[in-house]
This record gives C-alpha cells, structure tokens and sequence, in this order.
C-alpha cells in the first residue's frame, strides 16, 4: 500500500508536468501566429532597424549612432575586445545573465543553470554586438521607423539596462565573450518561461509600434509575423 501511493503521487507528478509543457506550448503557437497589429503612422519612415536570430535567440538591430541617439555614447567600443570604432550597427538581446556567461554552446547547457533560468532565480544581462554590416536574409529582416517610433525603442531598451549611482550602464567584465565585437552589461528583470529573450525582442517591437505577436517566448513567432518580408 506504502509503494503504491508513493507509485501514484509520482505518476500524478509526471502526468502534470506532461500537461504543463503541452499547455505551454500550446500556449505558445497560439498566441506568437496572433498579430498585434502596426500602429498607424503619418510620417515618413527613413530609419533601418533589424531583427535578428541565430535560430533561438532575437536581436534587435539598431543604428550605432544617427540624429536621433548615439549608442557609442553608452555602449563603448572599447569595451570589445577589438576595440573597432568603425561599427555601423549595434544589435541588442536580452537574457538570463547564469546563461549568457556559462553557456559558450547548447551542449555545455548545465541542468542548475537551465533551472534559474526557467523559474527566475537568476538575473539577466544585454548582450550588445558591433556589426559593420547588417545583411537581409531569412534571419534577419529589415524594418522602417520614424523618429518617433525610433526614439521609443531607443527608450525601451535604455530602460532595461541596471544603472550605477551616477545614472551609467554596468559593463559586466567577463572572458565569455562570444566574439570580439560584443560585451555584456548588467539589466533589469528575470528571464523565466514566461519572459524570454524572444519575449523581450517582441515587447520591442510593441513598444515602438510594429508588427509582433501577441506573446511569443520563441523567435519562430517573431520572424512569422514578419514571414512576407
């Protein structure tokens, strides 16, 4: 009687976790094929922005400096390690600090830092990269706005940055590297299921008006509603 109600409670355990993940997902591919539409706009858009993804994780992609902002301002070069002043493009993504730092690759994910992330028990980090050139393709998708809907996104992502005591972004200074354009910094919030990087990238575009899903934690929803472009 004792091993069979321990057997029951377990299998209820696992029969949850099953119903969990499949409402999850669920969850998921209904909402990211909803589309919260772009806002009208009457002015001219003359600003390149771009969304880009390595297959998982969302970029966004923005001018490193135009009439609106200059990000060199906040985001230095020399904090690279090439130190390259001649980047035209500065691309912006949003996750969980414990994996940005200690996962170089998917197949030296560890269970305790999947674990944080899942459930928020870490904190996060932007992870800004230098590009010279943005080129289009399947992965990487052009999108134009004013310098209103600009200077909102430039807002929303000044916003997520942790600041220190004299109002400057924190650099975390790190060997994880990805390449030698790119640094780290510290951000607001907690990456788990229902807030990921894709998550982020997709209150991006909400936030200066664009096309998105209606909630996505994959980068499959973001690029969908961008499929005809």
């Amino acid at each position: 009687m004792y091993f069979r109600k321990i057997f029951n409670i377990i299998f209820r355990i696992i029969l949850g976790f099953i119903a969990f993940v499949a409402l999850y997902l669920l969850a998921a591919f209904v909402l990211s094929i909803i589309s919260v539409n772009k806002e009208p706009s009457p002015s001219p858009a003359n600003i390149s922005i771009y969304i880009l993804t390595n297959g998982d994780h969302t970029d966004v992609v923005l001018p490193v400096k135009n009439k609106t902002f200059d990000w060199s301002k906040e985001i230095k070069f020399q904090n690279t390690i090439s130190k390259d002043t001649t980047a035209n493009y500065v691309a912006f993504g949003w996750g969980d600090k414990g994996f940005y730092l200690n996962t170089p690759t998917w197949s030296q994910l560890k269970f305790s830092v999947a674990f944080k992330a899942a459930f928020a028990l870490s904190t996060a980090a932007i992870h800004a990269t230098f590009y010279k050139t943005i080129e289009e393709n399947a992965a990487c998708k052009k999108i134009l706005l004013n310098e209103l809907e600009y200077s909102r996104l430039v807002t929303y992502v000044q916003k997520n940055f942790k600041t220190d005591s004299s109002g400057n972004i924190i650099n975390i200074k790190t060997n994880a590297n990805y390449n030698n354009e790119d640094a780290f910094y510290e951000a607001k919030g907690r990456y788990n299921l229902f807030c990921t990087c894709n998550t982020w990238a997709n209150n991006a575009l909400k936030a200066c008006g664009q096309k998105a899903c209606l909630w996505t934690p994959f980068d499959k929803g973001i690029f969908y509603q961008y499929r005809d472009k």
